[in-house]
């Protein structure tokens, strides 16, 4: 069985530091291994349920679908899961369903979602659950895809051969294009 020694690791205190409408950044006291207290600043959603990154699949075509919109904090274009934030009220299955739908105009069933996992844990407590959907493909065969982005939304949807994926990464990074590292872990596990 896993187990941990946390060896009276713990957060003490934060200090909310400063932030805008949708982020929160913070200093946060805490008592590491070594006995001592130390700082660390963190950046954290405001009011959030935390995210869902929705890996949508293909299964009779052994196909994802990826996306590629524009991100203001790196000033590219990233190649990303399709994802977004969970609504109140909602679980990460409904929002899953309600992302694609809205990013790519697809339409599935979630077969899984993950526990909660964290993107960058060093520098956010975000929570995001990873859900994989597979695509009713026949579903599409008689209605094409039709997205419902929001208005600050400019969203490219590509349709990527799992054994292309590497390749299809390759491209976009030499076009200038950033790459989210869940789709980089996606595309080596894959290998």
């Amino acid at each position: 069985m896993y187990e941990t020694d946390k060896r009276n690791v713990c957060r003490l205190a934060v200090e909310v530091t400063g932030g805008g409408k949708w982020l929160q950044l913070s200093t946060i006291k805490y008592r590491a291994s070594d006995g001592m207290v130390h700082s660390w600043e963190c950046a954290d959603r405001v009011a959030s349920n935390g995210a869902v990154v929705i890996i949508p699949l293909f299964k009779s075509t052994n196909e994802i679908i990826l996306v590629r919109q524009y991100r203001p904090p790196v000033d590219k274009f990233v190649i990303e899961f399709p994802a977004g934030l969970i609504d109140d009220g909602e679980t990460a299955a409904t929002t899953a369903k309600r992302e694609l739908l809205e990013e790519t105009g697809y339409r599935g069933s979630v077969i899984s979602v993950s526990c909660n996992t964290y993107n960058s844990p060093g520098m956010s407590g975000e929570r995001t659950e990873i859900a994989t959907v597979e695509i009713d493909e026949a579903f599409h065969v008689n209605n094409p895809p039709v997205t419902q982005m929001e208005g600050t939304e400019d969203i490219e949807t590509f349709i990527v051969k799992r054994d292309n994926l590497m390749k299809f990464i390759q491209q976009a990074e030499a076009a200038g294009d950033g790459i989210d590292s869940k789709v980089m872990a996606f595309a080596i596990a894959s290998i």
